[in-house]
């Protein structure tokens, strides 16, 4: 048993630095081959748990190979467009000019049903409202609005005077269940004498702080803690 134990936290190790090193990426943006090799990498690992007496350094090794090359054959699909285009294909338009493409429908095996479900994924449930649509290599869509129905940017609010945000930098959490984060006061260029001043004048203790958020401008958002029953 604390064999199988130890074998299984050592892979586990293995695997998530094998993964860390071939870089960062969800799930749904994997490219075929990053897909191929998460799952011989998760069934190699799998068989030196499930069979002790095979020996741990042929699935270490194993895996550090998949890695490699892995990371090798991505640095050959950034020099190479042609070899880009033929293991990973190319972007595929759906709806250009707010016309559906059937042809591209057909050719990506996508039903109508797909088409929708993919547009209301995306915050879209009206097909008239979108401009262009296109498929992505990793299969996500992304969708171009009609002009009447892009959301409006402060480009477009500042035509209307409406004055920006004090501060534009986004806020940090300082205290965090009690606990105050020296790092995140730096980010806010303010100091402890300061917080300790902003609590005192709200009558309370660095301890009954729940969350405490502050942006650069010094806005603060306050949350106390429940009393326990």
């Amino acid at each position: 048993m604390l064999i199988t134990l130890w074998r299984t936290m050592i892979l586990f190790i293995a695997v998530t630095c094998s993964l860390r090193f071939m870089g960062k990426r969800q799930i749904g943006e994997l490219q075929p081959s990053e897909l191929v090799t998460t799952i011989m990498v998760s069934n190699i690992a799998a068989i030196p748990i499930e069979n002790p007496g095979s020996p741990m350094i042929n699935g270490l090794l194993s895996i550090a190979l998949l890695a490699c090359l892995e990371v090798l054959f991505s640095a050959l699909l950034l020099k190479s467009k042609k070899l880009r285009g033929i293991i990973i294909g190319h972007p595929r338009c759906v709806i250009r000019d707010g016309t559906v493409d059937q042809r591209e429908l057909r050719s990506l095996r996508w039903s109508i049903d797909d088409l929708m479900e993919m547009l209301r994924s995306s915050g879209t449930f009206d097909i008239s409202e979108v401009l262009f649509a296109i498929v992505e290599t990793n299969g996500s869509l992304s969708i171009y609005p009609k002009f009447s129905n892009r959301p409006a940017t402060n480009g477009d609010l500042s035509m209307l005077d409406i004055e920006p945000p004090a501060s534009e930098a986004p806020p940090v959490i300082v205290v965090a269940d009690g606990e105050l984060d020296r790092n995140a006061l730096g980010y806010c260029n303010l100091s402890e004498r300061w917080l300790k001043e902003l609590l005192t004048e709200r009558k309370l203790k660095l301890e009954d702080v729940f969350l405490l958020s502050c942006n650069r401008a010094a806005e603060v958002h306050i949350v106390k803690k429940e009393k326990r029953a």
